[in-house]
């Protein structure tokens, strides 16, 4: 079993680089199949999700290589054959192939997708939007059966019920290739959604209005290759922001598009922590005496849920007693108890988390219950006097691009080791 051992309370000092946004990564790679010629993603972060889509890919003959963070996807050979499911629970984005076959083949067998346990993320919206555009989808023994009649896809106008990321990305991919015009309304406003339409644009599609609660679509026959820069990974500059308040002497996270952090930023600063902000980089300054602050999370732009554990450490330097309730996920919790396990003034009390001051925190062994947990879990113990073992270590790997290399360059005691 793999496990993280961090040595804490040392400083942080230095520049680290953000790597391309997991989130977009595992939809564009879906997306390249779509594609008659090869395509090229550049950007893209070497973490577990990202080699399991390879995998994925090789199996239904799809050529792939991958170094220096590019990936080139050649799907000229593709066939459409069922996935294998123990790669999809793995995997919570795989679903994103629903789409890509059904634009692709007409069809597609895809197992119900896995991931983070959160609580219930249904994936009713994205059959929803698959039946409007004419397809049928049945679920059986555990695999979404997904087909369409001689007459094909057809576009559609479809409401989202709710605000869905997901679901607005894997509508997006069906429709580029329907006949016709798709209108998707309530869509999501995501950067990663802007970043996959971008992708789809280059390839021949025609859509517009990515980024508003509006998208259209005009379907086509046929999508080229093209090559693609994957935009910086928010979550992943947001959780070394936090890290850099927490445990800084004077941080440089480059690689940062400002505007995807806005609300973020605007917390860290309404605790007190000072930044300059540059045009792709932010320098955080050695934090010193912080504000209790309350964060609700919101669909974009608002406060993300992917960073509601991230800054959960950083809350313990405050003056007072701060407040978190995801609206998102409301399940997501599992960072309190092995907080409060390393003397975290750490509680929930019905949909809120409650993160008083905390002058020190000790190392203990402690698990990764989730993505973002493990996130939040690594900067306490950076924080933390003693050491600080994490286990369940995988599901940090599935979306942090090399994060014990990236903290050692910065001054962290950390490293990976197998019990």
């Amino acid at each position: 079993m793999k496990k993280i051992v961090i040595n804490g309370n040392r400083p942080l000092k230095g520049e680290v680089t953000i790597s391309g946004a997991k989130n977009s990564a595992v939809a564009l790679i879906p997306a390249a199949i779509l594609a008659d010629s090869p395509v090229t993603l550049e950007g893209v972060p070497d973490i577990q999700d990202v080699h399991s889509l390879m995998e994925i890919l090789e199996i239904m003959g799809v050529k792939v290589k991958f170094e220096n963070n590019t990936l080139e996807i050649d799907p000229r050979e593709i066939v459409s054959i069922p996935m294998p499911s123990g790669k999809i629970n793995s995997l919570r984005a795989s679903y994103y192939f629903m789409g890509a076959l059904l634009a692709k083949f007409g069809e597609g067998v895809v197992g119900l997708p896995g991931g983070c346990n959160l609580g219930p993320r249904p994936i009713d919206l994205h059959i929803k939007g698959f039946e409007t555009l004419g397809a049928t989808v049945t679920n059986e023994q555990g695999a979404m059966y997904l087909r369409t009649d001689e007459k094909g896809l057809q576009g559609e106008r479809i409401y989202m019920d709710m605000v869905s990321i997901g679901a607005t990305i894997n509508v997006m991919l069906a429709a580029v290739k329907a006949k016709g015009k798709t209108i998707i309304e309530n869509a999501a406003h995501e950067p990663e959604i802007i970043d996959v339409a971008t992708l789809l644009n280059n390839m021949g599609a025609k859509i517009r209005g990515a980024g508003t609660n509006e998208i259209r679509i005009e379907g086509v026959e046929h999508l080229h290759g093209c090559r693609h820069m994957i935009i910086p990974d928010r979550i992943e500059a947001g959780t070394y922001l936090s890290m850099a308040a927490a445990v800084g002497q004077g941080v440089t996270v480059k690689n940062v598009i400002f505007e995807h952090l806005e609300s973020f930023i605007a917390k860290l600063e309404e605790m007190g922590v000072r930044m300059d902000v540059s045009e792709d980089s932010i320098y955080v300054h050695p934090a010193e005496k912080l504000n209790p602050i309350s964060v609700k999370t919101f669909p974009y732009p608002g406060f993300a849920t992917d960073l509601q554990q991230p800054i959960t450490p950083l809350l313990f330097k405050a003056q007072g007693t701060s407040e978190i309730i995801d609206t998102i996920y409301p399940k997501r919790i599992g960072h309190i108890p092995e907080l409060a396990r390393m003397g975290g003034d750490a509680r929930v009390e019905g949909n809120y988390m409650y993160l008083g001051h905390t002058a020190h925190l000790t190392g203990a062994e402690v698990a990764a219950s989730d993505l973002r947990a493990g996130a939040c879990l690594v900067i306490a113990g950076l924080m933390a006097e003693g050491t600080t073992k994490i286990s369940k270590v995988e599901n940090i790997l599935r979306g942090y691009d090399h994060i014990i290399e990236k903290l050692t360059a910065l001054g962290a005691d950390i490293q990976m080791i197998e019990e």
